[in-house]
């Protein structure tokens, strides 16, 4: 079958590998598509610590099942996405009810093959079926929306919350169609790229570019001098770090969504004298990720702008490049895994 495989730093190809082997427990998935993830992009510079080549990439998809086990609660035929996440099942947070923060965390296509390919077999016990009526371009977004659903439950965002969304990357534009979509009352969302932005006022948001204005005056201007109720850090950027507590209102919340690979500064007496909490998110559990599919319905005009290229699996060996032309204004890339 083919494969987009991490070859090395820099180098990805489509191959023909073995197709991989039944097991139990188990179900063959034909692949329909596979979203390309910040990463992906990691891994393919080679600054992933866990990514070892040769490995087939892809985590955010959705198929149709091919072969079910007897019993099995999944008929074939039935369209699918998976929880990607791997936990140990020993360590602290794995006993007492946090997997997905699991200290050994693994994740289908970083640390074993992923999913775009022509087949993979996936444990039936973290596949979901997709409803009827979701599109399959749509389903492959299943992933992304759930590490959105984490940030909103972690920032206890509530109806009315006035935000802001620091970088319009994928995780970015989701987190800020989902507080559309939840009732905010006031979403801006800052970038430095002119065509994610242009894409962000189609939404409806304040889209804010951050090379010509400067942030903080302008949620100043827009809140009255008091700031905003939540942040929502999703761009993993040394100044936005130094940022959040200028943007954020007395008592407000900091939600840290972007990771930040290197330590930055933050005002922690902002911190002291606003009263702020600071939050971390990560991933997701397991029923954020459930309910995270069906809830792709009621944001299907939105999420489908989202998709900016489908590019057929024997032609992925080009998507870096693509991500990496600014003329192309990528925003989510899927893989057409049977084309």
């Amino acid at each position: 079958m083919k494969a987009l495989v991490y070859a090395g730093p820099n180098k990805v190809e489509v191959r023909d590998v073995p197709e991989p082997q039944a097991r139990e427990g188990a179900v063959k998935v034909k692949m329909l598509y596979c979203g390309l993830c910040g990463s992906d992009i990691g891994i393919y510079s080679g600054k992933h610590p866990r990514a070892k080549a040769p490995l087939i990439l892809g985590h955010e998809f959705v198929g149709i099942v091919e072969t079910a086990p007897g019993g099995s609660k999944f008929a074939v035929g039935d369209h699918v996405t998976a929880y990607p996440l791997i936990s140990c099942g020993e360590c602290y947070p794995c006993k007492n009810g946090t997997p997905h923060v699991c200290q050994t965390l693994h994740l289908l296509g970083i640390d074993t093959d992923g999913a775009m390919a022509d087949h993979c077999w996936v444990d039936e016990d973290v596949l979901v079926k997709v409803p009827e009526g979701i599109s399959d371009k749509l389903a492959a977004l299943a992933e992304p929306l759930a590490v959105v659903v984490r940030t909103l439950h972690q920032a206890n965002f509530k109806t009315l919350d006035r935000c802001v969304v620091m970088g319009a990357g994928p995780i970015g534009i989701l987190t800020a169609i989902l507080l559309k979509h939840s009732g905010a009352a006031q979403i801006i969302i800052s970038d430095i790229d002119e065509g994610r932005l242009a894409l962000c006022k189609e939404f409806g948001f304040d889209a804010v570019n951050v090379r010509d204005t400067n942030l903080i005056d302008h949620v100043n201007k827009a809140t009255d001098n008091v700031g905003v109720d939540i942040v929502f850090e999703c761009s993993g950027v040394e100044s936005a770090a130094l940022e959040v507590t200028k943007l954020t209102r007395v008592g407000g919340t900091i939600c840290m969504t972007g990771v930040h690979k290197a330590p930055h500064a933050v005002d922690l007496m902002d911190l002291n004298f606003k009263e702020q909490t600071m939050v971390g998110s990560r991933v997701y559990t397991m029923r954020e990720f459930a309910d995270s599919v069906p809830l792709l319905a009621n944001m299907a005009e939105d999420l489908e702008k989202v998709i900016s290229q489908v590019i057929p699996l024997s032609e992925s060996d080009k998507i870096f490049d693509m991500v990496a032309d600014p003329s192309l204004r990528t925003v989510k890339i899927l893989v057409d895994c049977q084309a």
